[in-house]
């Protein structure tokens, strides 16, 4: 049960980090753009395809590949931002939502076409097994682990810190008082998507390892999870979406654990999200971290 159990807290932990990147960048970009992008988990989608496209057909390093495939991602975001978003300010929350679900579509349907359907991997090995501990990892989850144990806490040191990342944060909780106070709204606009695109990469290349391969498909499952971290945090409140997603990610794991009761199927890991969210919606709908908003 013990050697269960602190697997399950390792394959939680990866899975939290994927959702606490991606969902960071989602509840900025919404507290501050009002928009709930549901293109989100394609971009990440993008990032795997770029990443594996260096790695594989240009035979770069995997640190190479991600970079890359952040790069691209957080270039693609802002392109969307000035040539889609920007442009089409002011239609309302609702129409800007279904215009990117429409540019999930695109992106998604783009890759088939280009890619095909097939599944890809990066070169690292599936075969192989790290053994740590009493915990067994892929080759492909082991660099996931790492990288999550490693951004996660630069990412909280960022928006913790630095100029930048207090700006966002500050617009994000009022856009009009930080106005007042002298912050380049607009500019931070821009560095919000171009630093949501990035982690968004992040978040395709460690769920690509994690799964071992992957499809055009990638970034449609995480999508309702990456909502539910943000709004479990609270919209608009990064540290809380850094705290929901590890949280969510524990959560669904261990839900599996056979000392719980049997455990719960794997296959209802995003019912169990599901539930969460209701409850959420139901008796707290401004999330742990958050507060009411009004749309």
């Amino acid at each position: 049960m013990g050697a269960q159990l602190a697997q399950l807290v390792v394959d939680g932990l990866i899975t939290g980090a994927i959702l606490a990147l991606t969902g960071v960048g989602a509840t900025l970009v919404f507290g501050i753009q009002r928009i709930a992008n549901f293109a989100h988990g394609d971009y990440m989608t993008i990032g795997a395809y770029v990443a594996f496209f260096v790695n594989v057909v240009l035979r770069q390093s995997l640190f190479v590949a991600a970079l890359s495939g952040m790069a691209a991602v957080g270039v693609f975001a802002v392109v969307a931002h000035f040539t889609l978003f920007r442009p089409l300010r002011g239609r309302g929350f609702v129409a800007i939502s279904i215009i990117s679900f429409g540019l999930a579509l695109l992106i998604r349907n783009t890759i088939f076409l280009v890619a095909g359907s097939q599944s890809l991997q990066y070169n690292v090995s599936q075969s192989g097994v790290v053994q740590v501990g009493v915990v067994r990892l892929s080759p492909g989850e082991a660099v996931a682990i790492v990288v999550a144990l490693i951004v996660a806490p630069l990412t909280a040191l960022f928006l913790a810190r630095t100029r930048l990342g207090k700006h966002m944060r500050a617009v994000a909780d009022n856009r009009d008082l930080a106005s007042i106070s002298g912050i380049d709204v607009e500019r931070i606009a821009v560095d919000v998507w171009i630093f949501a695109g990035i982690l968004a990469g992040l978040g395709g290349v460690m769920l690509g390892l994690e799964q071992g391969t992957f499809d055009p498909n990638l970034g449609v499952d995480p999508l309702f999870l990456i909502f539910t971290t943000v709004v479990l945090g609270g919209i608009g409140s990064a540290f809380g979406a850094l705290f929901a997603g590890f949280a969510l990610g524990l959560v669904m794991e261990l839900s599996t654990w056979e000392a719980l009761f049997g455990g719960v199927d794997p296959k209802y890991k995003p019912v169990l999200a599901f539930v969460v969210l209701i409850l959420l919606l139901l008796y707290r709908p401004q999330g742990l971290f958050g507060r009411s908003r009004v749309l």
